[in-house]
């Protein structure tokens, strides 16, 4: 009977149960009219006033806080301060037992939105924050019919990352974000997870919206207690894992580097005593260091990274490979003019190098002396070296000196002129032999440039 004159004139109550220690209060709000002109003010005022105390029945049991959150952007890594910028939409849920109605008797309104400066709202912080929190003002939460209050808000996060850059351009971070609460130990407030961890991971990765220099690998969690002097903290610590896209700084920094390296490397194709050589390695050179300018800026300000070493050997590379050149200039220009004698051990490994394995066998000659043979050595005639008689032919004997009316010093004069032009000989081959070592060495450093690229991108 009395029911349906509540229905007949339209009038239902939203009862809200202040349960205090000890004992219990209830008042009744009017709410005639609810889906038309919203909630009176003065319905939740007593809910307000104990905004300032933890909404709990018995204080022996502690608040249960679900957390979540959504990472929208990744902002900015700076290697140099070790910090971690992104953007984060959090969600705290938690109950207040205080706060209950029922729906059929508001016209079916299930939840309200109310001023978070009215409630009172958990403490929890982000350990590893860095900068002021400059989350807006005069945000709201929803409240159900439960008492289930869901507060949801936007956070810029300057976090502290221990980042480890040696494999810049091909990187991977593992940055933390601790959630605990700065006031509360776990008598009091009690973390757990509003969704899962696979679940924040699928959704920031289909909701980031940045697609720059980083992208989210995925999200763990561990939930270790933190023990601070003789007190207790929940706490929640979210790994994110993020990796950097290396696009940029292949095409910018290893692919412009690569070049001029392959360039240097193809300069050994022109002639030995070439007056060219040495300019264009000079030209090489600087250009590279001027592409180290101008390429400083993309680098990490802090710490060495495997592509600093990698720049470091190019350029050491380059600038041997133009001493080399000017060591051969100077040393086919002195061996042209005054052939200085060549050393014994050199002479050796000249043969040892330029021989092929299978030689003809050592046969021993006669009138070869000098450097024409090793002392105790038979003479191995093998493509490479050439031998003193083959650089100036056949000698002239006595009988054919006088027929030609020579001298008898013209003999001498020959042999010495055959032993300048075997010298000569020596020493161009010797300049040869640089040079191949010097270019294998090239082939061989950018090979393994290229396969360790490889490596670092597909892992």
């Amino acid at each position: 009977m009395e029911r349906s004159w509540f229905h007949r004139e339209r009038l239902s109550y939203l009862v809200l149960s202040l349960l205090l220690p000890g004992r219990g209060s209830t008042f009744t709000i009017n709410c005639t009219g609810f889906g038309q002109n919203g909630l009176y003010t003065t319905a939740l005022d007593s809910v307000f006033e104990r905004k300032a105390f933890r909404p709990v029945i018995n204080y022996s049991i502690p608040t249960i806080v679900n957390i979540s959150f959504t990472v929208s952007a990744i902002l900015d890594v700076d290697e140099q301060l070790q910090l971690l910028s992104s953007f984060l939409w959090l969600e705290m849920v938690w109950d207040n037992p205080f706060i209950s109605w029922n729906p059929e008797e508001c016209e079916g309104i299930s939840k309200i939105s109310v001023a978070t400066k009215n409630l009172w709202l958990p403490d929890i912080f982000i350990t590893e924050f860095m900068d002021v929190d400059k989350t807006p003002k005069g945000l709201k939460a929803f409240i159900s019919n439960e008492g289930r209050i869901r507060y949801k808000k936007p956070m810029k996060v300057v976090s502290i990352c221990n980042l480890n850059i040696f494999y810049f351009p091909f990187d991977q971070q593992n940055c933390t974000l601790t959630f605990s609460s700065f006031l509360y130990t776990v008598e009091y407030i009690s973390l757990g997870m509003e969704k899962e961890v696979w679940e924040i991971t699928d959704t920031s990765q289909d909701i980031i919206q940045t697609h720059g220099e980083w992208e989210l690998l995925g999200i763990n969690k561990a939930t270790p207690k933190k023990s601070v002097g003789t007190n207790l903290y929940d706490q929640i610590i979210f790994y994110v894992a993020i990796r950097r896209r290396p696009k940029l700084y292949i095409m910018n920094l290893l692919v412009p580097s690569s070049f001029l390296v392959t360039i240097d490397a193809l300069s050994f194709y022109l002639p030995a005593g070439s007056q060219n050589r040495a300019p264009f390695k000079i030209t090489l050179l600087l250009g590279y260091n001027v592409f180290l300018l101008m390429m400083n800026d993309l680098l990490p300000a802090s710490g060495t990274p495997l592509i600093s070493v990698y720049f470091a050997l190019c350029l050491s590379l380059m600038v041997l490979s133009l001493l080399e050149t000017i060591f051969i200039s100077y040393l086919l220009h002195l061996a042209t003019t005054q052939p200085p004698p060549m050393p014994r051990w050199l002479h050796f490994l000249l043969l040892h190098c330029t021989s092929p394995r299978t030689c003809c066998p050592a046969v021993p000659q006669k009138g070869n002396t000098g450097l024409d043979h090793l002392p105790g050595e038979g003479s191995q005639h093998c493509p490479g070296v050439k031998e003193p008689m083959e650089l100036v032919g056949k000698l002239p004997g006595p009988r054919e000196t006088e027929l030609n009316g020579c001298p008898g010093s013209t003999r001498a004069q020959q042999e010495d002129k055959a032993q300048k032009q075997h010298l000569v000989s020596l020493w161009v081959q010797f300049s040869h032999m640089m040079d191949t070592l010097l270019f294998c060495l090239y082939l061989l450093f950018l090979a393994t440039s290229i396969v360790t690229v490889i490596i670092l991108w597909n892992t």
